[in-house]
């Protein structure tokens, strides 16, 4: 007998309040973000460029997303791992391209399943892994 496999997976109304509350802990730290969620899938789920947010972190923040939901951890420790010398070093080149630095982070419910990620880019990783923590925060509050 075989067993079907469930995933719990993000919902647009959560995905959205994830967007907003990551754009105004943004507007706290005065940045113009790229916000990106993905569902358990990889999927984007929503996305915001804000006013004035860089082209180029469109990509990343994107990539971000997808980095934390692939392997179900912050980015930036991904990024300690890919370092010369470490385990998962060139790493990045994998999957299309994954992104190894602060500002990805899975989304998980009050019981620890994952249920998506967000990425975040448009200022230094600091305030994106910031921002991204601020949004994925919603989860915990549900």
């Amino acid at each position: 007998m075989s067993t079907l496999l469930t995933i719990k997976d993000i919902d647009e109304k959560t995905a959205q309040q994830i967007v907003q509350a990551a754009a105004e802990k943004a507007n706290a730290l005065t940045c113009k973000m790229n916000i990106a969620i993905v569902d358990a899938g990889c999927n984007l789920k929503a996305f915001l460029r804000m006013d004035g947010a860089w082209l180029g972190s469109i990509d990343i923040a994107i990539k971000k997303a997808k980095t934390a939901r692939y392997f179900d951890m912050p980015t930036g420790e991904i990024g300690k791992l890919s370092q010369p010398g470490e385990s998962l070093f060139n790493i990045e080149h994998s999957n299309n391209g994954l992104i190894s630095f602060p500002g990805g982070v899975p989304l998980k419910t009050t019981t620890g399943e994952i249920v998506g990620a967000i990425g975040v880019s448009g200022s230094i990783v600091e305030n994106d892994h910031a921002v991204a923590l601020a949004g994925a925060e919603i989860l915990q509050q549900q």
